[in-house]
């Protein structure tokens, strides 16, 4: 979706309006993800008292993905090597995931997540989802897919 030529024109406030939209979607962005922070603390703590924020995240890729290799789920969160290292180390003294060789190279390993880490993660997801159908109880259906379809896009844009 463009604008119109008329939207490229200045305004009162020194940029143009297309440079309005982009300021608009990063004060939004902004608001999101300091929820989305303050959330993953409160989904983290739900599913153990001892687990970090950034660690949910893994919980939900490995529950999608059933198992990955460290530096695979390092590339996709774009955080460092021992970063994801210390997290995964985090998580498999909680009980929440496992380690296995790796079939395809000896040398690596796959992380999975413990069935005891999927019944907890589930049952904190299953509320969060809960949660945002009630919340947007009054939207139309095709608007939450179009906004998830938007939001996956964005999300693939930041991997490459």
């Amino acid at each position: 979706m463009h604008g119109s030529g008329a939207a490229s024109g200045p305004d009162p406030a020194g940029g143009s309006a297309v440079d309005l939209e982009f300021l608009a979607l990063e004060r939004e962005l902004a608001v999101f993800l300091r929820r989305a922070r303050s959330n993953s603390g409160e989904m983290a703590r739900e599913v153990h008292p001892e687990l970090e924020p950034a660690a949910y995240g893994l919980l939900v890729r490995l529950e999608e993905t059933g198992c990955q290799r460290a530096t695979e789920l390092a590339g996709y969160f774009g955080v460092g090597k021992a970063t994801m290292s210390r997290q995964l180390r985090a998580l498999e003294q909680l009980g929440l995931v496992t380690r296995e060789p790796d079939p395809a190279d000896g040398r690596a390993s796959l992380i999975r997540i413990t069935a005891e880490g999927r019944a907890r993660f589930r049952r904190v997801r299953d509320a969060r989802r809960e949660m945002y159908v009630q919340k947007l109880a009054d939207w139309d259906r095709g608007e939450i897919a179009e906004l998830a379809r938007l939001l996956h896009h964005l999300n693939a844009r930041a991997e490459s």
